[in-house]
């Protein structure tokens, strides 16, 4: 087995598949679905998460060529450790080896199956009442800041487009040319800074979050672990899993839960964020923006 990546091992697992058994398959399942739980947990946490017995575990490694469980852990965990520096190129070229072994169906199965699951675990780590602190925390601060980066840029610019629309209090960072501490620097006691990173995560992101932290600023943390670099600094802290068996960490339950969030937000706005969103509205349509419809008299 090579020492560089855990492709291999995936690939392995998927060519197997069918000649293994029922118990096996389990196991395959659930460690093809969730390589990075493999390289974090134990082996008997895996084994009681994929509901099946540790012994399972270790056939399984015997089975793609590992003298034990431990040794076929190892490429996992090493990954892990070394800040994922391997992952992505390995899971794009498992992919490909899905697709030219004709496992087109593992592969859509797995990632509907992955991708439900994700949501499902979004919302049984969270609570309606952590919800609804942080939306009166954005409803009540003077300004709140809104960051991400990379990937997570989309989500950032989701969370501000649709809640300026009822708040005049949003900011996007980092502004075009700026790092994000250049926009944190204005940063005051009393005002919020939502911030999102995901494994490996983005230096300047936790930069800015200790930046925000030292002049005062309520952090709220949307990321994969509460032992992130910035959930650690966080007041508050929503975990959303990335599990997928693409080859880029997956965001669909940070989408759902940036929604979730602008809902609590917009519930506890007040009568001015209807107005606000009316106004916002109607110019647009007086703007032709949309296609077709028109604004109310």
């Amino acid at each position: 087995m090579k020492h560089s990546g855990t492709d291999d091992i995936l690939s392995r697992l998927t060519e197997a598949y069918t000649e293994l058994s029922p118990q096996l398959q389990r196991a395959a399942d659930y460690v093809l679905r969730n390589p990075n739980e493999v390289g974090v947990h134990s082996m008997r946490r895996v084994a009681a998460s994929a509901s099946v017995n540790p012994n399972t575990l270790v056939r399984l490694a015997r089975a793609v060529g590992f003298d034990n469980y431990q040794s076929f852990r190892e490429p996992f965990s090493r990954r892990l450790s070394q800040g994922g520096e391997d992952y992505f190129p390995d899971r794009a070229r498992w992919l490909q080896s899905l697709a030219q072994g004709g496992s087109d169906g593992l592969l859509f199965r797995d990632m509907a199956a992955t991708s439900l699951a994700n949501v499902e675990q979004m919302f049984s780590g969270s609570t309606p009442d952590e919800m609804r602190r942080v939306a009166e925390l954005v409803v009540a601060a003077p300004d709140t800041y809104v960051l991400g980066v990379g990937s997570a840029h989309s989500l950032a610019h989701l969370f501000w487009y649709i809640a300026r629309m009822a708040l005049d209090t949003l900011h996007e960072v980092p502004r075009q040319g700026n790092l994000p501490v250049d926009d944190i620097a204005n940063i005051h006691p009393g005002d919020v800074l939502i911030a999102m990173t995901f494994a490996p995560y983005r230096t300047d992101v936790v930069e800015a979050v200790t930046l925000a932290r030292e002049r005062g600023g309520t952090i709220v943390a949307i990321t994969d672990r509460r032992t992130s670099p910035i959930a650690l600094q966080a007041d508050h802290v929503f975990v959303t899993p990335t599990n997928t068996p693409q080859f880029f960490p997956s965001l669909s339950a940070a989408f759902t839960l940036v929604e979730t969030l602008l809902a609590f937000v917009i519930a506890h706005a007040g009568e001015s964020a209807i107005e606000n969103i009316n106004r916002f509205h109607r110019a647009r349509y007086r703007a032709g923006v949309y296609a077709s419809g028109e604004a109310d008299e």
